[in-house]
């Protein structure tokens, strides 16, 4: 059994599957596997994602909106992205769960999920009940509310009368609480470190090859046969995972011939089977609002997220589809890898996550070092750009809220709150995005509940590239929630 991963659900795998001492098990990591890993990556104040140039970051270019360049970043190193993200580790909604089982079935009900979720987890501030579990392999950890932005925040919100939540991993009304984290104390625990560096490095059955990109899968006879590395090498294998993430996951789908049938020989690729694999793409559309401080309030001590917002839109799901996620680290030392930046300001960051397709993702040459081409389509609708207005206002709101006075002196710059049309174009001026990417090789068109793919017997995907559309809260826990269930459906087989 094969995989290729960038994405945090890989690890998962090669733990679970190496249990079974008949099971050979290989991962190709296209980066680096460090036995000890650098501190900056491990360093829960930074975000390595959001520092350009970073050599455990592989970035691919995008397009956000018509006219509006962009450039993606995905973790390049063992446990991916969950090794350069905010470290944020939030359980979809029970709303998310209702819809993938739609489109997967029972398996995919959040009753059927919980106990994976449960197993998966080792909760420092709840231990063991009916939601949480304390003996997973990745730590949970809910931010401090300690540092005066934060604090601030917290009463700027119940100020404005939103409901507290201080449990975001439980079933609770929308409102304002702490972040899960898998950090603990100012340390991210990456998907490499909880599940393979460990005990599970150690079995004979399990390599772990790093700097081992792949090029494409091997399909012979309808059955997957092997992939084929960056350097030419073929590996054979019974069963090959997929878990490069939900922008690579597809682009080495469509080389090995595997998307729209169409698009691969305008790409000058033989079509093996014909699914849509890269014709739909969601994620989560976000803003950047940044307020000045009052006085020197310090750096963060443990994590550089503070508390988070959730609130449903005015025609959105009553689970809560905008999201205030606050940074107590300016965003100039997010992107220079710095905690402490005397004098600068601090930020929101303002997000639309109702879910939602409105992207895509087209390969365009069959040599693998050119990229695909990808189309986040956001703003498209009056809806979506509605939406990204509510986000911005309720943020300016808890800015000019009377408890975050006390620590805020405003905005750095006027948000035009007042008029739809000049702050579309405010918003359109400095759109990002969350890089909260799913829905690629979407459960149901492209694969089964259980990742397979259609029509290519031996050959799966256990990344967010199966999810319909990306969940209401950030899908870092879920990418290894999804290598969770995936595993114990194929030890099962």
């Amino acid at each position: 059994c094969s995989w290729s991963g960038r994405a945090g659900a890989g690890p998962c795998w090669a733990r679970a599957l190496s249990e079974d001492p008949g099971c050979e098990v290989v991962v190709l990591e296209a980066g680096p596997v460090p036995s000890a890993f650098p501190g900056d990556l491990l360093d829960a104040r930074l975000v390595p994602g959001a520092r350009p140039g970073h050599p455990a970051v592989r970035t691919f270019p995008a397009r956000l909106a018509p006219g509006m360049p962009y450039m993606a970043a995905r973790g390049r190193v063992l446990g991916g992205s969950t090794t350069v993200n905010g470290g944020y580790f939030v359980r979809a909604r029970r709303a998310d769960f209702d819809r993938w089982a739609e489109a997967g079935g029972d398996g995919w009900s959040y009753e059927r999920a919980l106990p994976f979720m449960r197993a998966l987890e080792n909760d420092l501030d709840h231990g063991a009940t009916a939601l949480h579990g304390d003996r997973g392999p990745m730590p949970v950890r809910r931010t401090g509310l300690e540092h005066p932005a934060a604090a601030a925040f917290r009463d700027a919100a119940r100020e404005l009368g939103y409901p507290d939540e201080p449990d975001k991993n439980a079933e609770e009304p929308p409102g304002f609480g702490p972040v899960p984290s898998n950090s603990v104390d100012g340390r991210r625990v990456n998907t490499g470190l909880a599940y393979l560096l460990g005990a599970a490095s150690a079995r004979p059955n399990l390599t772990v090859a790093g700097g081992r990109g792949v090029r494409s899968v091997v399909v012979r006879g309808g059955r997957a046969t092997g992939v084929v590395a960056a350097d030419g090498t073929v590996l054979e294998a019974d069963e090959i995972v997929l878990c490069a993430g939900a922008l690579a996951t597809p682009h080495l789908l469509h080389l090995s011939g595997i998307g729209p049938a169409a698009d691969l020989e305008r790409a000058g690729i033989a079509v093996v089977r014909d699914l849509p694999v890269g014709a739909a793409l969601s994620d989560h559309p976000q803003i950047v609002v940044e307020w000045t401080p009052r006085r020197p309030l310090g750096g963060p001590s443990g994590s550089w997220l503070g508390g988070a917002l959730h609130l449903p839109s005015s025609d959105g799901p009553a689970a809560g589809d905008l999201e205030i996620l606050q940074s107590l680290v300016p965003m100039a030392g997010l992107v220079g890898g710095r905690v402490a930046v005397p004098g600068m300001p601090l930020a929101f960051l303002a997000s639309v996550q109702t879910p939602r397709t409105s992207g895509s993702l087209r390969t365009v040459s069959a040599d693998p070092d050119v990229p695909p081409e990808i189309d986040y389509g956001y703003l498209r609708t009056g809806a979506d750009r509605r939406r990204m207005r509510e986000a911005v206002r309720a943020t300016v709101a808890i800015v000019r809220a009377g408890a975050f006075g006390e620590v805020c002196a405003g905005t750095v710059e006027p948000v035009p709150v007042d008029d739809d049309g000049v702050l579309d174009a405010w918003i359109r001026a400095r759109l990002g995005t969350s890089q909260h990417t799913c829905g690629t090789v979407p459960m149901g068109p492209a694969v089964d509940a259980r990742g397979r793919v259609h029509g290519v017997r031996g050959l799966r995907v256990a990344d967010t590239s199966i999810l319909p559309a990306a969940p209401l809260r950030g899908p870092a826990a879920t990418a290894v929630l999804i290598g969770e269930i995936a595993a114990a459906d194929l030890r099962r087989e």
